[in-house]
């Protein structure tokens, strides 16, 4: 490819990741306030096999479904869209097109109102069972510390804030969809709230709010979010995939699985805080991509967490 054309999708897809953080703050309604004496530290948990077993929008795709509100032969591309978005990421820029169309699929022409009472009901039948009480657990602390807590997902945002408030969470960021007077469009603002787009919402969040990020935690259990966890004081991973794993070693990140249901294993005590702890994952994740990406990859990923 070009580099000239590589380098302006590679920005177009930066504006993008921008417009869908901003988005995404802009749209996050504040539910649980925090008591004092922390009001400038927040933790933001990932919700996709880190808040709950597997895929949050999978299971409300799947409810909707049920309800007759999508086919099973939608139900089936949807499952293949988010299979391909969760396993490349932004690696693949037709695998992120294929998922962005299906998330927009199910919503267009449906009233915003109706798919957040849906999601009420999904979340009893489909997502209640499947969180995970570790999590939830480390997510409490927070909150009985005086810190808030907010969910950061590429699912709808409607969804995010039900399982945030179910949860007892202060609040949900995900992905915006636009609509018009109370009906889905069809369209995104900005892009899917994955990988540095997560960032950016932790960011335009952290501003709005009047946080301070050194002060702040994350939570994720995919390599993906690596931009949201480096740009906090304290991050943290949980039931990581292994390219998360590895870097959280060379960091020094505290690890927790609650997948087998033994007590947390914890790798570290203590993270590094501020730039400091940016620059270093820049570093991890330049060196574990190297053996297995060319150099142009090797220059993407640095761009993706500067």
């Amino acid at each position: 490819m070009d580099r000239r054309l590589r380098d302006r999708r590679d920005e177009t897809a930066a504006r993008r990741a921008i417009r869908a953080g901003e988005a995404s703050a802009a749209a996050a309604q504040v539910g649980v306030v925090a008591p004092d004496p922390d009001p400038t530290a927040a933790a933001f948990f990932d919700v996709d096999n880190t808040m709950m077993r597997g895929a949050s929008i999978y299971y409300f795709a799947r409810g909707l479904a049920a309800r007759d509100l999508f086919t099973t032969r939608d139900l089936a591309k949807f499952a293949w869209g988010q299979v391909s978005f969760r396993v490349s990421g932004a690696e693949n820029r037709d695998h992120m097109n294929a998922a962005r169309e299906a998330a927009l699929a199910f919503v267009a022409g449906h009233k915003v109102s109706d798919l957040i009472t849906l999601a009420e009901e999904i979340y009893d039948d489909l997502i209640a069972d499947r969180i995970w009480e570790g999590t939830r657990n480390l997510a409490q602390r927070h909150l009985a510390a005086g810190q808030r807590v907010w969910l950061v997902t590429a699912t709808p945002v409607e969804l995010a804030d039900v399982i945030a408030r179910r949860l007892g969470l202060t609040g949900a960021l995900g992905t915006v969809a636009e609509s018009e007077d109370g009906v889905y469009t069809g369209r995104l603002v900005g892009d899917l709230l994955h990988g540095p787009a997560k960032a950016e919402a932790v960011r335009a969040l952290v501003k709005r709010e009047g946080l301070v990020l050194s002060r702040c935690s994350a939570y994720s259990d995919s390599a993906n979010d690596l931009p949201m966890l480096s740009s906090v004081g304290h991050p943290n991973v949980v039931n990581p995939d292994s390219e998360l794993k590895d870097a959280a070693k060379a960091l020094g990140w505290p690890v927790f699985d609650f997948r087998t249901g033994r007590k947390a294993s914890l790798y570290a005590l203590a993270s590094a805080a501020g730039a400091g702890a940016a620059a270093g994952a820049i570093g991890a994740a330049v060196a574990l991509h190297r053996h297995r990406r060319p150099p142009n990859r090797v220059v993407e990923v640095w761009r993706a967490l500067r």
